[in-house]
């Protein structure tokens, strides 16, 4: 009779696991090469809600490195801004908003009002042209089953994307706009006198994480896309769908613990047995060992991995240089990964320039693109190329 009541509380704790985990979605990758290390209904199309913002502050951080827009910059509220619905700063129609301030609502207080102004300001006025703006945007980066509707992340019926493309667009960021990639660890900022705090529990909770963004519409569930950082390794991790905020974030906890755990040693991860770890629900089988999820290979220098990159072109604005890089991997697109794109500012005798780069290569195969990129008459440098911070614009 107790083993039937255990085979019973055991399978209904496994029902009730996998309910929960069939509605909602995951993924997890490897920041530097961009190697997927768990997955789960990651490209079942979901309400993104306010993860949408991190697309509409790609394209203002673009626009900033640009020049076509400064920080300082005051733009004016509209009467559709002013009118979004919570989270939002609180502007009335008819103010004048700084750009940083707004960039900085948009992460910390997910503020609605804040990225309709940013994304009103970038496209004319229009935010239906910002979100096909928007769209486009993804498309080049790879997402391939998002389309936007509008800047704040509100709920549209079209508006869908997935966990994959959502963590496309947190890897992107943190390559192509390191500079800014920092704002997203902040927890408050100040504004008229008044500090503003934010509810991203995952930077106060887990040791290592520094980014990025949630969001919650009573369609969307919850949602997450974060970053973590320990002993060398970053991983970034998307999660959405859940019906609770702890649900949620106690998803991504358990994801980034078991990942850092076997990367501890320095290891090869063995991705289907660390799914099955991921995955196994409380009370049921019994844990995978570390000894048993992870391959041993011999040890190889950072460099030899994944730290070397190509050089492909130096170019006098930032939108040419990620134009040129963006159509180099489209040509090489089984090779070179969209998110692996970096441009490196250059001052040359008071003369600004782009260095269009691929990073997140081995040293071999960095040397067997630039051989087919030549034999195509295109320019192509093998070097190491690190995912360090490339651009220094002061404090923010």
């Amino acid at each position: 009779m107790r083993k039937i009541v255990c085979l019973l509380v055991c399978l209904t704790t496994f029902l009730k696991f996998s309910i929960a985990l069939a509605s909602t979605s995951s993924i997890m990758l490897d920041a530097n090469s961009g190697d997927v290390l768990y997955a789960f209904n990651a490209d079942t199309q979901k309400y993104p809600a306010s993860l949408a913002k991190l697309m509409t502050l790609y394209i203002t951080f673009n626009a900033l490195e640009n020049g076509n827009l400064k920080l300082s910059d005051k733009l004016k509220v509209s009467h559709i801004a002013a009118s979004r619905s919570p989270s939002r700063l609180g502007l009335n129609a008819g103010d004048m908003v700084d750009v940083k301030t707004c960039i900085l609502a948009s992460i910390v207080k997910s503020a609605n009002d804040c990225a309709t102004v940013l994304g009103e300001a970038l496209s004319g006025g229009s935010e239906r042209e910002f979100a096909l703006m928007m769209t486009k945007t993804a498309q080049k980066l790879g997402m391939k089953n998002t389309v936007f509707k509008n800047a704040s992340g509100l709920h549209h019926s079209e508006q869908k994307s997935t966990a994959r493309d959502m963590a496309i667009l947190g890897l992107a960021i943190y390559h192509h706009f390191p500079q800014y990639y920092k704002l997203f660890a902040l927890t408050e900022f100040e504004y008229n006198g008044q500090i503003i705090k934010g509810h991203n529990n995952i930077l106060a909770s887990f040791d290592g994480a520094d980014g990025l963004k949630t969001g919650y519409t009573a369609n969307a569930g919850f949602n997450i896309v974060t970053s973590a950082k320990r002993n060398g390794h970053r991983v970034i991790v998307a999660t959405m769908g859940h019906k609770k905020p702890d649900d949620r974030d106690k998803t991504v906890v358990a994801m980034m613990d078991k990942v850092f755990t076997h990367l501890e040693g320095g290891s090869k991860i063995n991705v289907e047995k660390l799914k099955a770890e991921i995955e196994t629900p409380a009370g049921g089988q019994k844990k995978i060992t570390y000894a048993q999820t992870i391959i041993k290979e011999p040890k190889i220098s950072a460099k030899e991995k994944m730290d070397f990159g190509i050089q492909i072109g130096a170019f006098s604005t930032y939108d040419k240089a990620m134009l040129h890089a963006q159509n180099i991997q489209k040509q090489f697109a089984g090779k070179l990964s969209a998110q692996n794109i970096l441009i490196e500012k250059l001052n040359r005798g008071g003369k600004l320039l782009y260095r269009a780069q691929f990073g997140g290569l081995n040293k071999k195969d960095a040397a067997k693109l630039c051989t087919a990129l030549k034999n195509k008459k295109q320019a192509c440098v093998a070097t190491y190329v690190s995912a360090k911070t490339m651009y220094a614009e002061g404090d923010l």
